[in-house]
C-alpha cells in the first residue's frame, strides 16, 4: 500500500518537469528578464489560488506522507491522506468551504521488525465560513470534527470529537502567507479510550516562482494535552517545491518536501517525506 501510494505521487511530480502543454517559449523583456507565456501565467494563478485553503475552487489534494525512523528498530509509517475541500454558496456574500481529510494509514508494530496495522484512519471534515469576495485579508472560520471512523484500535482514538478552527492566508506579492489552527476535545467514544485534546497548527509559506513553479514549507505542528510532557510536541521543520502542469484539460499541482523534527514524541519518526499531487478544478 505505502509503496503504491509513493509511487503514484513521485509519477505526478516527476511529470511536472515535462513543459506545459501548447507552451510558448518565454520571451525576453528589454530588461533581460523572461515574461510568462500565456500558459505559464495560467500555471501560476493555479498555483496561486491553489494555495488558498478556503479558496472559491474545487481542489481535491491527495497527499502520501511517508515517516522513517520510527522506534528502535526504525520502522517507516505510511499516510496516504484524500482532502477533498469543497466550496458551497450558500449567500451572495458567504461561502461555506469544506476540507476533508480522509487518511488511509499503515502503521508499524515500533517495538517489532515486522507486522502492523493498515486500514482506515480517523476522518477529519472542517467547515470554513469565509467572505464570498475577501479583501487583502482572507480568513474562515468554523468547527473542526474527528470522527471514529478507523478500521483497527491502533489507526484511531475512537472518540467523537469537536472544536473550532481558523484560516488565514494574505498573499503579498510573490507571497501566500497563512495557517488554520484548531483544537479538539473528545465528547463521547469507546469508554475505554483516552480523551482526546489536541491542537493543531499547519503554517504554510509559498514562494511564487515562474510558470507555476514555488517553494514552500507547510508543516504541520500538533500538542496532544492529555500526554505526558515529553510527549506532547510533534513540531516538524523543513520545505520543498511545487509546479502546477497540465494534464489534458486537467490542472494539477504537485510537490515534494521534506521534514525533519524539532520535538516530537518518545516513539515519533525521524523525518518525512512528503509527496502531494492536487487536482484542480477552477
Amino acid at each position: 500500500m505505502r509503496g503504491a501510494g509513493a509511487a503514484v505521487m513521485l509519477g505526478a511530480f516527476c511529470a511536472a518537469w515535462s513543459p506545459p502543454l501548447a507552451a510558448q517559449e518565454p520571451r525576453p523583456t528589454d530588461s533581460g528578464q523572461p515574461v510568462e507565456s500565456a500558459s505559464g501565467a495560467r500555471e501560476s494563478e493555479l498555483a496561486r489560488r491553489s494555495q488558498n485553503p478556503v479558496e472559491d475552487m474545487v481542489s481535491i489534494p491527495v497527499e502520501e506522507n511517508l515517516d522513517y525512523g520510527i522506534g528502535a528498530n526504525d520502522r517507516a509509517q505510511s499516510t496516504l491522506k484524500i482532502e477533498p475541500r469543497i466550496p458551497a454558496h450558500v449567500l451572495p456574500s458567504w461561502n461555506i468551504v469544506t476540507r476533508t481529510i480522509i487518511p488511509i494509514v499503515y502503521k508499524p508494530d515500533a517495538m517489532a521488525t515486522t507486522g502492523g496495522s493498515s486500514g482506515l484512519g480517523d476522518v477529519n471534515p472542517t467547515f470554513f465560513v469565509t467572505q464570498a469576495h475577501p479583501g487583502p485579508v482572507i480568513w474562515g472560520v468554523g468547527p473542526d470534527v474527528v470522527l471514529p471512523t478507523a478500521t483497527q484500535t491502533s489507526l484511531g482514538a475512537g472518540k467523537w470529537s469537536v472544536g473550532p478552527s481558523v484560516a488565514l492566508v494574505v498573499k503579498p506579492r510573490r507571497w501566500t502567507l497563512g495557517f488554520i489552527a484548531s483544537n479538539v476535545w473528545s465528547f463521547a467514544g469507546q469508554s475505554g479510550r483516552s480523551s482526546v485534546d489536541k491542537g493543531s497548527l499547519q503554517y504554510f509559506i509559498h514562494y511564487n516562482l515562474a510558470n507555476g513553479w514555488s517553494v514552500k514549507t507547510s508543516p504541520t505542528m500538533t500538542a496532544e494535552w492529555e500526554k505526558a510532557s515529553g510527549d506532547v510536541w510533534t513540531i516538524p521543520v523543513g520545505g520543498g517545491v511545487a509546479k502546477v502542469f497540465a494534464l489534458g484539460k486537467l490542472a494539477i499541482n504537485a510537490s515534494l518536501a521534506g521534514y525533519g523534527y524539532a520535538a516530537k514524541p518518545s516513539d515519533g519518526p525521524d523525518w518525512q517525506l512528503r509527496c502531494e499531487a492536487s487536482f484542480l478544478f477552477p
